[in-house]
């Protein structure tokens, strides 16, 4: 069973920059995809971005394209979400997920079967 850790999280200014690390454990790394979501109150949770199991592939959602990053360090069990040029709108609640698959990723969230506690980014001068 993973267990999936967000830190990084807080305040930014917008046009500021964050780093969102997700640590994870209790499993073999590179057997899973890691996906990064959003979620604010009234709001479905939105993919942000996603990273296969060895990081060879990516996926960004259309609203974050160009301004964050996705990688992993396996030997580190962390997977990064860099997220720079932050507008208001970016604002939520991060979450890490785990998708146990051989090969890519998915930007669906029912596909991701075990789930980190969430992390607070908000985004004001």
């Amino acid at each position: 069973q993973l267990h999936l850790v967000e830190s990084g999280g807080g305040l930014a200014q917008p046009g500021g920059s964050l780093t969102l690390s997700c640590v994870i454990s209790g499993g073999t790394l590179d057997t899973y995809a890691i996906g990064w979501f959003r979620q604010v109150p009234g709001k479905e949770r939105e993919g942000v971005s996603c990273i296969s199991g060895r990081g060879g592939n990516t996926k960004y959602g259309d609203a974050v394209k160009g301004r964050f990053t996705i990688s992993r360090d396996n030997a580190k069990n962390t997977v990064y979400l860099r997220m720079n040029s932050l507008e208001p709108e970016d604002a939520g609640t991060y979450y890490c997920a785990s998708d146990f698959r051989l090969g890519g990723c998915s930007a669906d969230s029912r596909e991701y079967e075990t789930w980190g506690q969430g992390i607070q980014v908000t985004i004001s001068s």
